[in-house]
């Protein structure tokens, strides 16, 4: 891991931030490329503890994967906001990077709890902007504007 992280950060150069599985031999790796200033983003974390021991041993970024955690019937924003409360409590610079994002609620709730990073399928990234009730209102909006001018016109 160690020799291919080193591999990828001389092609990506210094934008290159590699990832590394939350494993015991990904913590050593962890480590060891934290010491070469090598950034990592500690990948495939399922609960608070497998994410603190990625920060102290070095990693940049922590991922915990939260639409995976809802799949198997637990809130996986949980483990956002229990992480977010660890990292402000030991005052820990590791970023956290929300993953597996499923829908909309998942990025409130990273905002909400003050998550770094979330990452989306572009399927979420579409509906972000969209509610039902900004469609009606201007809905509504172009339809009084039709009864003050029937023509569309704006008046000048």
């Amino acid at each position: 891991m160690v020799r291919q992280a080193q591999k990828i950060r001389q092609l990506g150069g210094d934008n290159a931030v590699v990832k590394i599985p939350m494993t015991t031999d990904g913590l050593r790796a962890i480590r060891t490329l934290s010491q070469s200033r090598i950034p990592v983003n500690c990948t495939l974390i399922f609960n608070p503890v497998q994410a603190l021991l990625a920060a102290k041993a070095g990693a940049e970024y922590v991922s915990p994967f939260v639409g995976r955690l809802d799949d198997i019937g637990q809130d996986g924003m949980e483990i956002i906001d229990q992480l977010k409360t660890i990292f402000v409590n030991y005052d820990i610079k590791t970023k956290i990077l929300v993953a597996s994002v499923r829908h909309p609620v998942h990025v409130l709730r990273a905002a909400i709890i003050g998550a770094d990073v979330v990452t989306m399928p572009f399927e979420v990234l579409k509906k972000l902007p969209v509610h039902p009730k900004t469609d009606e209102g201007l809905a509504r909006f172009l339809e009084d504007w039709k009864k003050v001018s029937p023509s569309g016109d704006l008046p000048l």
